[in-house]
């Protein structure tokens, strides 16, 4: 499956998504106070430290869904409904690896690591983006939608390049920074 190659992908909008977070997270992770990264954040069982850790993992994330975007686009759609299947049969179990992963890794990449580690990933996917073709972008594979609320049943790669921003912004008003 494949979405519309005619129209054209607005990569300049992704790319200015990607800065917008990346200069966001920074203005986080300088404004905040030791406390402020200890608080609980509002509607999770993280806190702010690792709700912020969390935000930056979708943006890593997204270089491991690109691969798999590429490999299921080149097969039968069958393949990858299968695989999303598989995967949503498995979501409390992602619930939990995803809550403590993100809890460990944040003490690896903490407030002082961790927004270099976003440079690092959003310049990645930056470069990535710029040489994509235009119908790569338009290919795309079925997603364990039961996964996260960002997911749709079917997401193409640009869909995959869009989804970080949104999971970004959704997670930013959980935060409870001074």
């Amino acid at each position: 499956m494949t979405a519309d190659p005619s129209e054209a992908v607005d990569r300049a909008a992704i790319a200015a998504d990607f800065e917008r977070a990346r200069v966001t997270l920074h203005e986080f992770l300088d404004g905040a106070s030791a406390i402020d990264f200890e608080r609980n954040s509002s509607g999770t069982r993280w806190t702010n430290e690792q709700l912020l850790f969390h935000m930056v993992f979708g943006y890593m994330v997204v270089r491991r869904l690109l691969v798999l975007v590429r490999v299921f686009a080149r097969l039968p759609d069958g393949a990858s409904r299968v695989f999303a299947l598989a995967l949503n049969a498995t979501t409390p179990v992602f619930d939990e690896v995803n809550y403590r992963g993100s809890c460990l890794a944040a003490r690896v990449f903490d407030r002082r690591r961790m927004g270099r580690r976003c440079d690092r990933v959003i310049a990645s996917l930056q470069r990535r983006l710029a040489d994509e073709s235009e119908a790569a972008l338009h290919r795309g594979m079925h997603f364990p939608a039961r996964w996260d609320p960002f997911f749709a049943e079917y997401m193409t790669l640009e869909q995959v390049y869009r989804y970080p921003g949104r999971h970004f912004d959704f997670h930013r008003n959980q935060l409870t920074l001074g």
